[in-house]
């Protein structure tokens, strides 16, 4: 593999390696306050409408989530592993490590994809054919603002993982091909950081959606 290309704006490999972990750090900063401002949101209106929340808590599948949950855990393990591969140079298992990683990711969006599903047929989905589950009892106030927030919140999670394993399976691409032309050390650190970083945003989505507002 290809050893690490110095830029001309810097002075040596360190700085060089110093300003790749501040750009990815200033870039998951602003992430962080993007879902800290929805987290924030949901639990506004969760004070709001605690009813209408504990109501629509109880509509999510919480053994999905919490399969999707061991899911994403492990495939932090396969991604950290794939960075330790690296770092000792052993391109196979940094192949094996990113490629489970890969797989993780695509058996996570398939659960999502089959809880979406399940919502659409009940027609839980906000919007003119929005339909009330006849065990809700009726009309409950912050019932169909949870559903929203449920589908935006998660639906934007789904986003990033799919980014993260687009980029791993491009990274894949270009170890397996000897086309690498930065450290793969660095790179996948920068990637593993997106990705842990995902993990750890659905860390928090899954107990804030699938537990808070059933305990309510």
């Amino acid at each position: 593999m290809a050893d690490l290309i110095l830029s001309d704006h810097f002075v040596d490999q360190e700085q060089q390696h110093e300003a790749d972990h501040l750009g990815m750090w200033t870039f998951l900063v602003t992430e962080i306050l993007f879902f800290g401002a929805l987290f924030a949101t949901y639990c506004a209106y969760h004070f709001l409408y605690p009813k209408g929340f504990h109501a629509g808590s109880n509509e999510l599948d919480v053994t999905l989530g919490t399969i999707n949950t061991g899911i994403l855990l492990t495939s932090s393990l396969t991604m950290a592993l794939s960075v330790h591969a690296a770092e000792v140079k052993d391109k196979k298992r940094i192949l094996i490590f990113l490629a489970v990683t890969c797989l993780l990711g695509l058996v996570f969006l398939g659960v999502k994809s089959f809880e979406y599903a399940h919502k659409f047929h009940e027609h839980l989905v906000p919007g003119p054919n929005f339909v009330i589950p006849e065990e809700v009892g009726g009309y409950i106030p912050g019932f169909e603002m949870f559903i929203f927030l449920y589908f935006f919140m998660t639906g934007l999670h789904a986003l990033h993982v799919l980014i993260g394993i687009v980029l791993l399976a491009v990274l894949f691409t270009l170890v397996a091909s000897d086309r690498l032309t930065k450290s793969t050390a660095i790179v996948l650190e920068m990637s593993g950081l997106y990705w842990h970083f995902v993990d750890i945003v659905w860390i928090f989505l899954f107990p804030l959606l699938y537990l808070l507002g059933r305990s309510s």
